[in-house]
């Protein structure tokens, strides 16, 4: 929690505080205990998570952890974000590759392909550098999606600025971008400098960077046409799939995958949110990928009877106490390791 960077656009230093770690032994019990109440995928979540274990006096804590994560029985998928590329070491990259939970895919924020623009917003790595983790990244594990995310207009940018976002964008072939127009956030140092960029120039930017990027995502889904995926089906992700007859969850890459279930298909055989779809994907879209007329496996999960027990009344939201004190089925709630305040 917290961040010790400076970046000038970013508010969250101010409202978070510095860095501060839990321990390596805190964050697996919690773990354990998610996925003894059901789930089968987790997410580490951190401002920068590569710095974690600094406080604690080991650099290559994170590595560590995502090993360890590798360990524990039931958990499936395991993902995490954010890194920064300033922090993104070899180690990581290694765990990634090697723990067989840890998904295939990264988010690697760039925020601008311009080394004057990074070092105006105060991110201490440059292009060269991000470039590099996307190769290394490439080279351990070739099926990656390395998703990121893009500031276009900050202050003083160029069309030469630009120019270098787009160049590094081209070569990194992201499978999707968070892309943001830049806007004054008060009581961050980028809402002072001089040489705002006209909201006109920003948004014609924007939109070629847009352009762009769905022309990259379009090629990398279309090449996964005829590929085998293994589909997590996802309790909220598929908006339109009443209509369509679909179900619709993340493949192993976090790719947005809609899955076209037999019309003959009874409604118990249907996956539950939590289930495994195995199946081909046959259509690619810029944001998704689609598997019609494509066989369909289902695999029941312990996550899936999970989702079934909250919806059928009972309560798969906590883990059982066991122990003296208290019945064998009670169930207490799973910390989330957040301030918590008591209510009077």
């Amino acid at each position: 929690m917290g961040c010790n960077n400076t970046c000038t656009f970013c508010i969250v230093p101010h409202l978070r505080g510095k860095e501060r770690d839990r321990r390596p032994g805190d964050v697996l019990a919690e773990v354990k205990a998610v996925v003894d109440a059901g789930a089968i995928e987790v997410t580490l979540l951190g401002q920068n998570v590569n710095s974690y274990g600094v406080s604690f006096g080991q650099r290559d804590a994170f590595a560590r952890l995502l090993r360890a994560c590798g360990e524990i029985e039931g958990l499936e998928r395991v993902r995490f974000t954010s890194p920064h590329p300033a922090a993104f070491t070899d180690d990581v990259i290694e765990a990634m590759a090697q723990t067989p939970n840890v998904m295939p895919s990264l988010h690697m924020p760039l925020q601008s392909g311009s080394d004057r623009v990074l070092r105006a917003m105060r991110r201490s790595y440059r292009s060269a550098r991000f470039l590099g983790i996307i190769d290394r990244v490439r080279d351990a594990i070739p099926e990656a999606a390395i998703t990121t995310d893009i500031i276009v207009g900050f202050p003083g940018e160029t069309e030469e600025d630009f120019a270098e976002t787009l160049r590094v964008v081209e070569t990194s072939r992201f499978s999707s971008a968070f892309t943001f127009q830049y806007s004054k956030r008060p009581g961050t140092p980028a809402a002072d400098l001089p040489d705002q960029v006209p909201a006109e120039v920003v948004a014609e930017r924007y939109g070629r960077l847009v352009e762009l990027q769905e022309r990259i995502g379009t090629a990398e889904n279309a090449a996964l046409v005829g590929t085998a995926v293994e589909v997590l089906v996802s309790d909220q992700d598929g908006r339109k799939d009443a209509a369509s007859g679909r179900t619709t969850g993340r493949a192993r890459d976090n790719r947005l995958v809609h899955v076209g279930l037999p019309p003959e298909m009874s409604d118990g055989d249907r996956p539950r949110p939590g289930d495994v779809v195995e199946t081909t994907i046959t259509k690619a879209a810029p944001h998704h990928l689609v598997s019609d007329g494509a066989g369909v496996r289902v695999r029941r999960t312990r996550s899936g009877d999970a989702w079934q027990a909250r919806r059928d009344g009972g309560d798969a939201c906590g883990v059982p106490t066991g122990g003296a004190g208290g019945d064998a089925g009670e169930r207490r709630p799973v910390s989330l390791g957040l301030p918590t305040l008591r209510v009077r």
